[in-house]
């Protein structure tokens, strides 16, 4: 299965928006098997005629007799994913950044995004997105629908906040900087990121080390540049999010590719 993952081509939507990758239906094409990873993302996907089948920790795509589009949206990942395509499937999958869908919906808590999506004409442009052959036009299609949904929203303290999380700072000088209570810290954080400060901090450090491993030559390197204490307190957390060590990981995933799958 062949994944292009795009970056967004209109500068404004650069700001809100990771990136989107398509998949298309092939008729040779053989079962995939792979792990997707902890991230703080929300993920919007649409897939063409499937049924999906999942559960914590592990998600199966087949395709359907029956024409339809399963829409899947996906705003708390916190552990390592098994994704099975039994077969092919005609899907397109948006990335948007930390607070940035919140800009192209009227929702300003993540659970009422969920109903949102699907109160809107998501599926119907998707649909027809996925029917169109060319992909230039597809990425055309796609990114002219986003811009039609933007309505730029203030988030001062919201986007104050997720910037404070990138820093060393522990929560509580965090509040004091902002001057809230460290409850307020984690309410903000719930309500818009969708998990506690904590573990958004946890898995962006993660994240962040995947990048770094480009340019650092070990271990103790990254947990430094990182934000970790230490080497230990990268490979515990390694572990958790991965469920194999940083060695194995670097080994058999490929970091270099924007989807950071391991191939199963």
């Amino acid at each position: 299965m062949k994944v292009t993952f795009y970056q967004p081509i209109h500068p404004t939507l650069k700001k809100y928006i990771k990136g989107y990758y398509f998949v298309d239906k092939d008729d040779n094409h053989q079962p995939i098997r792979y792990l997707t990873f902890p991230d703080n993302y929300f993920i919007v996907s649409a897939c063409q005629d499937v049924s999906i089948i999942q559960d914590k920790g592990w998600v199966e795509i087949n395709r359907s007799p029956s024409k339809n589009i399963a829409i899947d949206f996906v705003f708390r990942c916190a552990v390592p994913t098994e994704i099975f395509y039994q077969q092919s499937v005609n899907e397109v999958t948006v990335y948007f950044k930390p607070l940035g869908i919140y800009h192209f919906f009227n929702a300003d808590k993540n659970e009422d995004l969920q109903q949102e999506i699907h109160l809107s004409d998501f599926k119907e442009i998707m649909d027809n997105i996925l029917k169109e052959p060319n992909r230039k036009t597809q990425i055309e299609m796609l990114e002219n629908y986003w811009l039609s949904k933007l309505r730029e929203k203030t988030l001062t303290l919201a986007y104050t906040v997720l910037d404070d999380f990138e820093t060393e700072l522990s929560i509580e000088k965090i509040a004091s900087k902002n001057k809230i209570t460290r409850q307020y810290v984690n309410k903000i954080s719930q309500r818009y990121l969708a998990k506690p400060a904590s573990e958004f901090r946890k898995i962006q450090r993660f994240r962040h080390v995947l990048i770094s491993n480009k340019k650092s030559r070990n271990l103790t390197e990254l947990s430094y540049e990182n934000l970790f204490y230490d080497q230990s307190h990268l490979i515990k957390d390694f572990k958790e999010l991965t469920k194999i060590s940083p060695g194995k990981f670097f080994e058999n995933v490929d970091t270099e590719q924007n989807n950071i799958w391991l191939f199963i």
